[in-house]
């Protein structure tokens, strides 16, 4: 079934929104066959039982109308005008109802909106993240002065509101910037952050955490990806892109020892929590850019069974793409949230000796034209062996999984 929305023409965010969901995930596969097929069979997309209200992350910029009346909303497409946004089909709830009640707050504590053109006004943005599993709810205020008037006052009238709430931040941005969250925060109320479970692990979510917004798909996803990458206990696995590092302690079930690495110093940390809280003793963790790691892992002659790799959007890197040529692990899984990088960096893992078995889609963002790809690459070692400088270079074939919204995994033995 399709459901009206009444942002859809002024959005843009949600292209299939009036579409059958067994309409939308048709075109997807679609897509992802036309894109893919030259790499090898798709197999037919994983959607969702229930596709809507599935963001766990709900993002709302703070504006007001002319008659004075605050509200969140997000920028008109290719405009820089906020439409005014109450509830969305794809968000949480709950999330929606809090960032209401916040703007609804404004005017009794004098709290104006910030005004990007001319630089004055108090509140930038409104971030809410909640724990699917665990009910947890944080919310996040963007400010753009580190003075917070009346703050207790405020977090005790937003409390009244919705007593749910587990942890309330203040974030300062005082940037011309179009990055949400800035780099100095204040806790409010609670801890500073909330937790979640996936796949049986429990994880700790800070505001600049990265993790899933579709926690129900994910582990569709995530499960997929240990599936592929075949592990019997005894293997060696890297978790480049680490984020807080989730699939390699998802993975370090099954694996003799995990690596997992990331450039970002506040995921490092919660990595390390996470991994203490879960009681995973075979995961080590490494600040530093991945595709650096493995070169210098490849220049002490360091070898890895298996590597998974979940980018950004923007894909690898030519540099990430030829340390794992040079690592030569026996299997990688790459789960990529975006199609044209992923046939991108696939084009430059197959012109180098992998080869994709499998691809299985999985539908990640329901109601958007996105779609994480999950290419399952049985990377059946094909033994080609090219002679060059007396230097033996082992070609392997890759294996691809694929996720539909863009999110692609390959594993390659």
């Amino acid at each position: 079934m399709s459901k009206k929305c009444p942002y859809e023409k002024k959005c843009g965010g949600c292209q299939y929104i009036d579409l059958p969901y067994e309409e939308q995930l048709k075109k997807k596969q679609k897509d992802t066959n036309k894109l893919l097929k030259s790499f090898g069979k798709v197999k037919p997309i994983i959607g969702m039982k229930d596709p809507w209200h599935y963001r766990n992350k709900v993002h709302g910029v703070v504006a007001r109308d002319r008659h004075g009346n605050c509200f969140t909303g997000i920028y008109e497409n290719r405009s820089h005008r906020v439409i005014r946004v109450d509830s969305c089909l794809i968000e949480n709830q709950k999330a929606d109802e809090i960032m209401n009640t916040v703007t609804s707050l404004m005017k009794s504590f004098k709290m104006r909106p910030y005004n990007e053109d001319t630089g004055y006004g108090f509140l930038r943005h409104i971030l809410v993240r909640t724990g699917y599993h665990t009910g947890q709810i944080m919310v996040v205020l963007v400010t753009a002065s580190p003075v917070f008037p009346s703050k207790n006052n405020f977090v005790k009238a937003l409390r009244k509101e919705h007593p749910e709430i587990t942890t309330i931040i203040a974030n300062v941005n005082n940037r011309n910037t179009s990055m949400v969250l800035g780099d100095k925060q204040q806790i409010l109320y609670g801890k500073g952050y909330i937790e979640d479970v996936l796949c049986g692990k429990t994880f700790r979510i800070s505001p600049k955490s990265f993790y899933q917004v579709n926690p129900i798909q994910t582990e569709v996803l995530y499960n997929k990806a240990i599936e592929f990458a075949g592990l019997t206990g005894k293997e060696r696995v890297i978790d480049a892109y680490s984020g807080i590092g989730t699939i390699g302690m998802v993975a370090s079930d099954n694996a003799g020892e995990v690596i997992s690495v990331e450039l970002n110093g506040d995921a490092v940390r919660d990595a390390v929590f996470n991994a203490k809280q879960n009681k995973v003793k075979n995961i080590r963790f490494y600040k530093d850019d991945a595709g650096d790691f493995m070169v210098k892992m490849a220049s002490h002659k360091e070898k890895a069974d298996v590597v998974f790799m979940d980018p950004p959007r923007s894909g690898s890197d030519k540099k990430f793409l030829d340390s794992l040529l040079r690592l030569r692990p026996k299997k990688v899984v790459y789960i990529s949230c975006n199609p044209e990088t992923l046939a991108r960096d696939l084009k430059h893992l197959t012109g180098n000796g992998y080869r994709i078995k499998e691809i299985q889609p999985v539908d990640m963002f329901p109601s958007t034209g996105q779609a994480r790809r999950d290419a399952s690459l049985k990377l059946r070692r094909s033994c080609l062996f090219t002679i060059k400088k007396r230097e033996i270079v082992r070609k392997q074939s890759v294996f691809l999984f694929f996720t539909n919204t863009h999110e692609y995994l390959y594993s390659c033995p």
